[in-house]
C-alpha cells in the first residue's frame, strides 16, 4: 500500500514570464486557488497522508505561507527545495530520505486531474506492491504527448515520446506510482541529450522486468497541463464552469481531509479564520 507521495513543483516556468519571476507558477491561481491545491488534492484522494514538495531552490518560503506543514489538514507536509531542474527522476533521488524503503506517488505539480470515482480509482493504484503504474489518458493528437501501448492484461509494452508514426492514443500523464527500487533504478539513469534524466527511461526499466502497469482516468475525464499561458486559463475556465454551475468546489483540500475524517469541524472554523472573508471559506463554511 502506498502511504507516501511527491509533489514536484520546480522548474522555472519560463513559459509563463514574466509572472513567474515573482511567484512559483504552482503559487498562481487555478481560478480561485493557487494551483498546488489540485495536484495535494490528488494525493488526499488516494487517502495518502505523507507528503513531500519538492520547490525551487529560494522560493520555500512563498509555499509555507499557504501550506505551512499540514497539520490543518491531519496530514504531514515536509518541503526540499532543488537547486537545479535535472528531469523528473531526480525528485526520487532528492527525496530519498523521504522515501526510504516504501513504495511512493509522484505528481506533477503543474498537472490537472478530474472525474467521476476518481478517489476510488486512485486509491486502487495505491494498492501497488511490485513494479510501477501510470496514469494514461486517451487523447487527440498523440503525436504532442508521450504515449503507452499496452496489451490485454493492461501492463505497458512500448513507450514513445512524442511518436511520429502511430503507436497509441493513450497519453502519459503527471501521475506514476512506484516501488520502492524507484530511488536505485532513479541513480543509475544517465542524462539524455538535452541535459536531463528522463521519466520515460525510468519506465522503461520497469518495462524491461515486465512490471509496468497501466492505469486510466476515464471516458470524461480531464487531464490538463498548465505549462503555457493558454493550457493555464483554459483549466481555470474549466474550474470555473464546474464549479459554478454544481456548486461544489474541486480540490477543496479542507473538504477533503473532512470526507477522510482526518480533520474535524475545530480544524474547518481554524481554516476559515486563517483564509479570512472570501468565497473560499464561506464554502467551508458548510461544514460547520
Amino acid at each position: 500500500m502506498i502511504k507516501k507521495g511527491i509533489i514536484l513543483a520546480g522548474g522555472k516556468g519560463t513559459r509563463m514570464s514574466p509572472l513567474t519571476k515573482a511567484v512559483n507558477k504552482q503559487l498562481l491561481p487555478i481560478y480561485d486557488k493557487p494551483l498546488i491545491f489540485y495536484p495535494l488534492s490528488i494525493l488526499m484522494l488516494a487517502k495518502i497522508k505523507d507528503i513531500l514538495i519538492i520547490v525551487n531552490e529560494g522560493q520555500l518560503d512563498q509555499y509555507k505561507k499557504i501550506i505551512p506543514n499540514g497539520d490543518n489538514l491531519g496530514i504531514k507536509i515536509t518541503y526540499k527545495e532543488q537547486p537545479t531542474p535535472k528531469g523528473l527522476p531526480d525528485a526520487f533521488i532528492l527525496g530519498e530520505k523521504f522515501i526510504g524503503k516504501s513504495s511512493v506517488a509522484l505528481i506533477l505539480g503543474d498537472n490537472f486531474f478530474y472525474a467521476q470515482n476518481l478517489s476510488r480509482n486512485l486509491i486502487n493504484s495505491t494498492k501497488l506492491t511490485k513494479g510501477a503504474k501510470v496514469l494514461l489518458h486517451k487523447v487527440a493528437k498523440p503525436e504532442l504527448f508521450g504515449v503507452a501501448k499496452i496489451n490485454n492484461k493492461n501492463k505497458i509494452i512500448s513507450i514513445k515520446e512524442k511518436p511520429k508514426k502511430y503507436l497509441s492514443d493513450l497519453a502519459i500523464t503527471g501521475l506514476y506510482f512506484f516501488d520502492s527500487r524507484v530511488v536505485e533504478y532513479s541513480k543509475k539513469l544517465k542524462p539524455s541529450k538535452r541535459g536531463e534524466i528522463e521519466i520515460v527511461d525510468l519506465l522503461n526499466k520497469y518495462k524491461k522486468t515486465n512490471n509496468l502497469y497501466a492505469d486510466f482516468l476515464g471516458r470524461g475525464g480531464a487531464w490538463l497541463d498548465t505549462g503555457s499561458m493558454d493550457d493555464y486559463y483554459k483549466t481555470s475556465a474549466f474550474v470555473s464552469a464546474v464549479e459554478n454551475r454544481q456548486g461544489l468546489k474541486i480540490a477543496c483540500l479542507e473538504e477533503v481531509a473532512f470526507n477522510n475524517k482526518w480533520i474535524n469541524k475545530k480544524h474547518i472554523k481554524q481554516s476559515i479564520k486563517f483564509y479570512g472573508n472570501c468565497d473560499y471559506s464561506n464554502y467551508l463554511s458548510k461544514f460547520i
